[in-house]
This record gives C-alpha cells, sequence and structure tokens, in this order.
C-alpha cells in the first residue's frame, strides 16, 4: 500500500510538481486511459489515505491494465504446455508452435 501511495503522491509538493505531475501518465496511451481516470477520479473523491481502501478494485484494474501480468502469466503457462507436450512426445518437433493461419483466412 505505501509504494501505490509514494507513486501517487510526491513526498515535496511545490507549483513545478503540478506543473510536470501529468507527464507520467497513461491518457495519452488510449488502452489504459479509462481505467487511470476512473482510479484517479475515485482517489479524488475520498483522497488518499480512505482512497487507497474505498477505490482498491479500481487500482487493481488499472495495474493489471498497464503491467499485463495475468496475460503474462497465461502465456507463459502455455509455453510450459507446449514444451512439456513436445517432451514428453504427445507434440512433434513441426507441431510444437501453432502454425500461422492460412493467407485467405483474413
Amino acid at each position: 500500500m505505501t509504494l501505490i501511495k509514494m507513486s501517487l503522491s510526491p513526498w515535496l509538493k511545490s507549483p513545478f510538481t503540478d506543473l510536470t505531475g501529468a507527464v507520467v501518465s497513461h491518457q495519452w496511451y488510449g488502452e489504459c486511459a479509462d481505467f487511470e481516470l476512473r482510479a484517479l477520479d475515485c482517489l479524488e473523491a475520498y483522497g488518499l489515505d480512505r482512497g487507497l481502501k474505498k477505490c482498491d478494485l479500481l487500482i487493481q484494474d488499472f495495474q493489471e491494465c498497464s503491467r499485463k501480468t495475468k496475460q503474462f502469466q497465461r502465456l507463459t503457462a502455455m509455453r510450459l504446455e507446449r514444451h512439456r507436450q513436445h517432451f514428453a512426445g504427445e507434440r512433434s518437433k513441426e507441431n510444437k508452435w501453432a502454425k500461422s493461419p492460412a493467407d485467405d483466412s483474413y
């Protein structure tokens, strides 16, 4: 919790931090902009201390969108399963990885 709090609120507040605070934002990229906006709106409504408890689900959704940890874990599990099948003899070397779709399938 304190790591999130430190990344959301600067330890030294000045007009310079107000000007440069929006530089590190997901609003430019588009994919996670809605998640970030909802989480920050919730934090603004409740304040930082209470908001970390009340807005926990929104913050977790935003962190998952930006870090893609579940997607990486799913990819790793599929890769390990293909390796296991290959070494167990269930898949041949040519069939180890999925083939690309046919040219006219798009």
